[in-house]
């Protein structure tokens, strides 16, 4: 594939990446995957990302100051993904669309999101979502999905703008206070009941009543796109709140729907 026509009018430059394939399942993406470069620079991203060594790409990158380049027609399944899941299902690049943001992540600093790349990832995620009538709960990010691998796009994106402009689910993040707290290491029916929520919402995670690694992976997980406040992995009672909320919310929305 040497080229093909944008699926978006904010597209800056088509860099077709040879790394993709056809979709496994049918009825198209309902799922849009965020994540971060995690490289040094977004040209050196771009370049990977369409290097068939690589075995990686994505439908999108957007640049710091907000150019998009798109690598992978939306029709077809990039490989941005990987191995993980949601609500059970593991092929998750049969299902999403995947955005890349330039950012060189934790590893290299972690550096504020600039508004105009913000402001454009915005737009392009509200197209996405629209074309594809993407529920708001299946706006993920990476870590979401993959949380024992993954940590982007990490604490600093700004999900809750994103909600507010009809893009993601979200909502405020439970009060920080002290109280009885789950942590690696803890046991019994408390721990079983916060996996069963996790796992409810749609996190990988087996419910066994022990708080284990997976499960501190699927809790920091939860706190770096719900409550960022304070990403530990500690279940504190301002996380398990904030998820009891997010449920709630999409209980209410859906008996909201049933009388409309």
């Amino acid at each position: 594939m040497t080229g093909f026509p944008a699926d978006s009018p904010l597209v800056d430059e088509i860099c077709a990446s040879p790394n993709f394939n056809d979709r496994r399942m049918a009825g198209g993406p309902s799922m849009l995957i965020l994540h971060y470069t995690g490289m040094g620079t977004g040209e050196g991203a771009v370049r990977w990302l369409a290097d068939p060594a690589s075995e990686v790409s994505c439908h999108y990158v957007v640049h710091e100051d907000g150019r998009v380049v798109q690598m992978v027609p939306e029709q077809h399944r990039a490989w941005h993904a990987g191995q993980g899941s949601w609500q059970g299902v593991c092929d998750i690049n049969s299902l999403s669309v995947g955005i890349e943001i330039v950012n060189a992540g934790h590893a290299g600093g972690y550096p504020d999101f600039p508004e105009g790349q913000i402001t454009k990832v915005m737009r392009l995620s509200a197209e996405i979502v629209a074309r594809h009538r993407i529920a708001p709960e299946r706006v993920l990010g990476h870590s979401d999905v993959a949380p024992a691998r993954k940590q982007d796009p990490g604490e600093k994106f700004p999900w809750e703008r994103l909600a507010a402009a009809g893009i993601g689910h979200f909502v405020s993040s439970a009060p920080m206070e002290a109280g009885p707290c789950l942590s690696p290491g803890d046991g019994g029916d408390a721990v079983l009941r916060w996996q069963r929520d996790l796992a409810s919402y749609g996190y990988e995670l087996s419910p066994t009543g022990d708080f284990d690694e997976a499960t501190r992976f699927a809790t920091i997980a939860f706190q770096r796109h719900f409550r960022p406040a304070c990403v530990d992995g500690v279940a504190d009672l301002s996380t398990v709140r904030t998820l009891k909320r997010l449920r709630q919310a999409l209980v209410d929305r859906g008996a909201r729907s049933l009388v409309s």
